[in-house]
């Protein structure tokens, strides 16, 4: 079985090209002083795994060239940690990641309505293009999730409600459980309305991007505080 680590000597080994002064003593010392730790073996020796050397070669970086003080390294170090990026060759202070847009958010382009409309489906056609039971369709009309027109077709979004109704209960989730769902977007469309109307006359599907991402990224909050 291969070893999990390498031992201090052969660390020091490997550092002291770049590093001459760096001693045992001085390893021992930066495993005191909380900045690396190191597994210990069964027997006892410290055992550096690849990112615990370049830990401390970030950490004899910033003592060399920029005269950083424990303080200081120790600061950087927890925010790397923290996944922050830190570059011991420049600035002390640590860079904030920059926050990009989610691809698996709908930008605002995609929200507005396509210049050819969705074809008008009866029920059997909706049922037949999604894979969906006529019952479940019925129960997405009762629930309210699903709106046919005043000739009965159904249009719109119709067919991704039911496709995506359809794959939820393949998770045990019923449509009676959906209703949530047309509520939330009709409080989030209401927001949008209202934000529209305001000052300026801002693009509604601008706001009503910016309503999903949020609603996202609060999902995604939410599923990474039960993963932890």
């Amino acid at each position: 079985m291969p070893a999990r680590g390498q031992r201090i000597g052969a660390v020091l080994a490997q550092l002291t090209p770049d590093y001459p002064d760096l001693t045992i003593s001085k390893l021992r010392f930066l495993e005191a002083e909380g900045l690396v730790e190191p597994e210990r073996a069964p027997s006892g020796y410290r055992l550096y795994a690849p990112a615990d050397i370049e830990r401390v070669r970030f950490i004899l970086t910033a003592q060399r060239d920029r005269f950083w003080p424990l303080k200081v390294i120790k600061d950087n170090l927890d925010a790397m940690d923290r996944g922050l990026t830190v570059d011991a060759g420049t600035s002390a202070v640590p860079t904030p990641p920059q926050v990009t847009a989610d691809p698996a958010v709908p930008r605002a382009d995609d929200l507005v309505a396509d210049e050819q409309p969705a074809p008008r489906l009866q029920a059997t056609e909706l049922a037949a293009a999604t894979g969906a039971g006529r019952t479940l369709i019925d129960e997405l009309v009762s629930f309210g999730l699903l709106r046919p027109d005043k000739q009965g077709y159904f249009a719109g979004e119709s067919a991704r409600i039911v496709a995506a109704a359809h794959d939820l209960g393949g998770f045990g989730i019923e449509a009676r459980h959906l209703r949530v769902f047309r509520t939330a977007a009709e409080r989030e469309v209401g927001l949008v309305d209202y934000a529209a109307a305001g000052a300026g006359r801002p693009d509604p599907a601008a706001i009503a991007a910016a309503c999903l991402a949020l609603h996202t990224a609060l999902v995604k909050d939410e599923l990474s505080r039960r993963e932890a």
